[in-house]
């Protein structure tokens, strides 16, 4: 299934997913170092981190919203759709509920407690990380339909090639 949402050739999504990933992993990587003992900016650094990937996050998952809507009901991309979809938002809330502390708290440094949401938050995004995978590698969901390893620029437009704005 071609990707319903894309720039350039490209589906969007996947280009968006990155950023947050990237950006609340290392958050949870600066928050353990800032709390074994390393410089306290790093608990301000993953404060930042956090509040960028949320915002990114939620960019993503609009932009994932437009494929895992076009899915057809009853397939099994559909189910890994929906399951990976509700752990992305689940993944979000834990991370929004730290930001929330944090924001409210006097220093944005995190504590154990906020340290162990942060980890199972991170765990929940691997999973979900492999389902987005599954759904891409396994079940070919956001692949060109016409792909294959001669294919042209996506920079050539073709009949199936969309600006942005275009939905199907």
């Amino acid at each position: 299934m071609e990707s319903r949402l894309k720039v350039l050739g490209h589906p969007v999504h996947p280009m968006l997913v990155m950023f947050p990933v990237a950006l609340l992993v290392t958050a949870v990587i600066f928050d353990v170092v800032d709390t074994v003992g390393g410089p306290d900016l790093l608990g301000e650094v993953a404060y930042w981190n956090i509040t960028v990937g949320l915002i990114g996050g939620l960019l993503a998952a609009v932009a994932g919203a437009f494929d895992l809507l076009a899915l057809p009901t009853g397939t099994r991309a559909k189910r890994v759709g929906l399951l990976h979809a509700a752990a992305n938002i689940a993944v979000i809330l834990l991370f929004a509920a730290v930001w929330v502390v944090r924001l409210n708290a006097g220093s944005r440094n995190a504590g154990g407690a906020l340290i162990a949401i942060e980890v199972v938050a991170v765990a929940i995004l691997g999973i979900s990380a492999w389902l987005g995978g599954e759904l891409v590698d396994r079940l070919g969901v956001g692949v060109d339909p016409d792909h294959d390893l001669n294919s042209s620029s996506s920079l050539r437009p073709t009949s199936t090639t969309h600006r942005i704005g275009d939905v199907r």
